[in-house]
């Protein structure tokens, strides 16, 4: 642990960036102070020595005390999924943050932004750069790192590929598939934050960060097909515009399509590293695209059980539909209810779901579907629970198994029969002023389109069980807690599906 911590700003906290930049500079023992519109939603993510304030970018009022003691601040802020002008919105939240971080003193500000070369840049990626130079004539000495394609689950440039991949047997490919660009993992991104961190004084820097491999779009679609077991067929046209390809795009990943435009946009400029610099001032050798793909692919089932599915699509605006909430190639259904109880009764049932429990609600459906996954070679129901009140990580329920365990608080479960796919199924209990609310999170990531025909072609009964389940577990938590019934009742809503990633 570092002991000679600074006191840092994080923005962004909530991003695919910012949330694991977090977690490394919580280990390295510095003291973070995180900024966000909602700290009720941040709050429960955060280290028990991490501040979390309110503010908010959009509001220069909110600056001045959030950034007050700061030594360094890391800017991680973009607008690109929001609606109006994402560019004029970012132009104006750096230029306010830039001016209260000068009158407080701040001595660094840190900032991630993107690869490519004037003239011709993309609307996103000359916002990006436009917001480095804002913040660089602060005054303020500014780290501005340029990346590529983040290479790691979650990240926004990654899903796509991944999606068009895990989804499309046969792919008609525009124009931005053939460009160069040079990948980066998430973690060497990572490592390049925390080290600047104790970089000397520089002055103002740009430091052009990327992996050691300079390929096209379908080369990492191909490397990743290939380390998936996916066979793929791409056929080159020119005739998919970008706006076309947007569309296109939009269709074949929905997750997209609010940023579809802007994302094709960027993809038709080459990213790739030009001045050595990064390498020259720091200790990091960022590692290559197999390796990356690789990483990202083993870490996904972790991070998938360490992400908090109550994190609602607020940066998303989106709006649940039918057949849950696809992102990238996951699709996610949730839902919630609110119990008079504290967390640890309300968990209390929770963590004693299945074997001689049972799933409180149709039972039977639950034993025919083990009894169809014994058929075709799967675990079945038949291991139940090695205890009827307690598990640990590891631990076998039915035919799933135990992932993750936070007493009073989550249960995660990997589904162990066979599917054309992976799935999980979480259980959040986090107390409210009314009680506690219990949050259920189906995920489902398919497998080509037999993984996609299966999940809708369930997707009625799976509604019907796992609502029916969710109803059931509240009663019987405040049946169990208040046996002779006064003055409970579970309040039922169907909560917007949470999203495991934010970009």
């Amino acid at each position: 642990m570092q002991t000679n911590s600074k006191h840092i700003l994080l923005t962004g906290a909530t991003g695919y960036v910012g949330g694991r930049l977090l977690r490394a500079l919580e280990v390295r023992g510095h003291r973070v102070r995180c900024l966000s519109r909602n700290p009720d939603f941040l709050r429960s993510k955060v280290g028990r020595d991490t501040e979390v304030v309110q503010g908010d970018v959009g509001d220069p009022d909110s600056l001045p005390a959030t950034l007050r003691g700061i030594d360094t601040a890391y800017y991680l802020i973009h607008s690109m999924g929001t609606t109006g002008d994402y560019a004029a919105q970012d132009r104006q939240a750096a230029a306010a943050f830039a001016a209260a971080a000068a009158r407080e003193g701040v001595r660094r500000i840190i900032y991630l932004g993107g690869l490519g070369e004037p003239p011709g840049l993309s609307k996103h990626l000359a916002s990006r750069q436009e917001v480095g130079r804002i913040l660089r004539e602060s005054g303020v000495p500014t780290i501005e790192f340029r990346a590529s394609i983040v290479i790691g689950s979650g990240s926004l440039s990654f899903e796509m590929i991944r999606a068009l991949v895990e989804k499309l047997p046969i792919m008609v490919t525009p124009r931005w598939v053939r460009v160069i660009a040079q990948p980066i993992a998430i973690e060497d991104v990572i490592d390049y934050l925390v080290a600047s961190l104790d970089l000397g004084d520089p002055g103002s820097a740009v430091f052009e960060i990327g992996g050691t491999d300079r390929v096209s779009y379908g080369d990492i679609m191909r490397e990743y097909g290939a380390q998936r077991g996916l066979r793929r067929l791409m056929i080159p046209v020119p005739l998919l515009t970008p706006k076309l390809s947007s569309l296109w795009l939009g269709l074949v990943t929905p997750v997209y399509a609010r940023v579809g435009r802007q994302l094709v946009d960027s993809l038709r400029n080459p990213t790739m590293v030009r001045d050595p610099s990064a390498l020259e001032t720091f200790a990091i050798r960022p590692r290559g695209l197999t390796d990356a793909i690789a990483r990202a692919l083993r870490n996904e089932d972790r991070s998938i059980a360490e992400t908090r599915w109550s994190d609602a699509l607020s940066s998303r605006g989106a709006t649940p539909q039918w057949g849950g909430i696809r992102f990238g190639s996951r699709i996610v259904d949730s839902r919630s209810v609110t119990v008079p109880l504290s967390a640890r009764d309300a968990f209390r049932a929770v963590r004693r779901i299945g074997g001689a429990v049972g799933w409180y609600w149709g039972d039977w459906l639950w034993r025919l579907r083990g009894f169809l996954d014994l058929l075709v070679g799967g675990v079945g129901t038949r291991r139940g629970r090695r205890d009827p009140e307690w598990v640990v990580a590891g631990d076998t329920v039915d035919f799933w198994r135990v992932e993750a365990v936070e007493p009073d608080r989550l249960l995660g479960l990997f589904a162990e029969m066979k599917l054309p796919g992976r799935a999980w199924l979480q259980f959040e209990v986090q107390e409210t002023p009314k009680g506690s609310t219990i949050r259920q999170t189906a995920i489902f990531d398919p497998v080509g389109l037999l993984g996609l025909l299966y999940w809708y072609a369930l997707y009625p009964l799976h509604t019907l069980v796992f609502r029916g389940m969710l109803r059931g577990l509240a009663r019987a938590a405040v049946r169990e807690a208040n046996p002779d019934g006064v003055g409970t009742k579970p309040a039922f809503r169907s909560g917007a599906p949470a999203s495991p990633i934010n970009t």
